[in-house]
């Protein structure tokens, strides 16, 4: 089962109706690049070498940029779909002839939206449940909790929010 490493981590925001409540914020133990997932990917009984699957991840990389510049949304089958989102300057435009794009324009975001067929779903509702979920403040007394799958546990974090503490915590996500 896949293990997910979390901390938590307490509200201290003066202003939020939750302050001094605890949430459990995911801990990345390593950020893959490129290379070191075109390695992985090789070493799964792949017949591709590495060089070869980091020229296919490469030439993926930057078609989706390309498409994406194109207004097209990209649909990777059982992973999900990448679109791109418009951010607006707070306030707006008074009149729709003085909408500037230098002007009025924030951001352009990258979006992500995970795969949610049935038999491939990913969805932040079904991904929790391939989870096990470990508290690195814990490592050394094998605290260990799972929300599903085949794993052990209460079925819920620390902090008792089954969702993992998501974005009403008020703090900066990892």
């Amino acid at each position: 089962m896949a293990k997910i490493f979390y901390e938590l981590r307490q509200n201290k925001n003066a202003k939020s109706s939750i302050k001094g409540k605890w949430f459990a914020h995911s801990k990345s133990v390593e950020t893959m690049n490129t290379r070191k997932l075109a390695k992985h990917i090789s070493e799964h009984g792949s017949v591709y070498t590495t060089d070869v699957v980091f020229g296919v991840l490469e030439k993926f990389r930057s078609c989706l940029v390309e498409m994406l510049l194109e207004s097209k949304r990209v649909k990777i089958d059982g992973l999900g779909t990448f679109f791109t989102t418009i951010e607006n300057e707070p306030g707006g435009a008074d009149k729709k002839e003085e909408f500037n794009v230098v002007k009025n324009l924030k951001a352009l975001h990258i979006r992500f939206m995970p795969e949610q067929e049935q038999e491939m779903n990913i969805s932040s509702r079904e991904f929790i449940k391939k989870a096990e979920f470990i508290n690195v403040d814990a490592m050394g007394g094998e605290k260990k909790e799972s929300t599903g799958g085949s794993g052990s546990g209460s079925g819920s974090n620390q902090s008792g929010n089954t969702g993992g503490g998501g974005d009403d915590s008020g703090m900066d996500q990892n």
